[in-house]
């Protein structure tokens, strides 16, 4: 009976763990490729995204990469979505329904170097969103466009 009780408790356990995971925004350096037309990499794969080459971006991940040219981008979109931290309150404390979470992303539609048109959206870590923006705006030459107006206020920190 005890044994029982205390493997069904891990079970639950390592499920919430699991859950608040996978409902987890992401952090530090990380950016998820979450979508669109680029088949070098499956849709809501985490990786790192690089500006540091001048002439194209780069997303690298375990399962593969691929580049965006500056010179290729024709249009930038910052978008947000708030959402209910769930998990939090259901493995911690419902106090945490009380707080929001964002998620930053940006979208990028850009022609490869083959010339054909292409578009990613990726979800960006709040500390970074600013600078990969700000990188690939002055590098491509194009303006951020914003999906709300809440959204350009919270870009701008206003």
């Amino acid at each position: 009976m005890y044994h029982r009780r205390s493997f069904i408790q891990f079970v639950a356990g390592c499920g919430l763990v699991g859950m608040t995971r996978l409902i987890a925004a992401v952090r530090g350096d990380e950016a998820m490729y979450v979508g669109g037309t680029m088949n070098a990499v499956p849709e809501k794969t985490e990786g790192h995204l690089s500006t540091s080459n001048e002439t194209f971006a780069e997303f690298v991940a375990k399962k593969g990469k691929f580049t965006i040219p500056y010179k290729g981008i024709t249009s930038l979109e910052y978008g947000q979505k708030a959402g209910r931290r769930l998990g939090v309150a259901l493995a911690v404390s419902p106090i945490a329904l009380f707080s929001k979470k964002r998620r930053h992303y940006l979208t990028v539609a850009f022609a490869d170097e083959k010339g054909e048109k292409q578009g990613a959206v990726f979800e960006i870590a709040k500390g970074k969103v600013r600078s990969v923006a700000g990188i690939l705006e002055a590098r491509s030459g194009k303006k951020i466009d914003f999906e709300s107006e809440e959204a350009r206020k919270h870009f701008e920190g206003k």
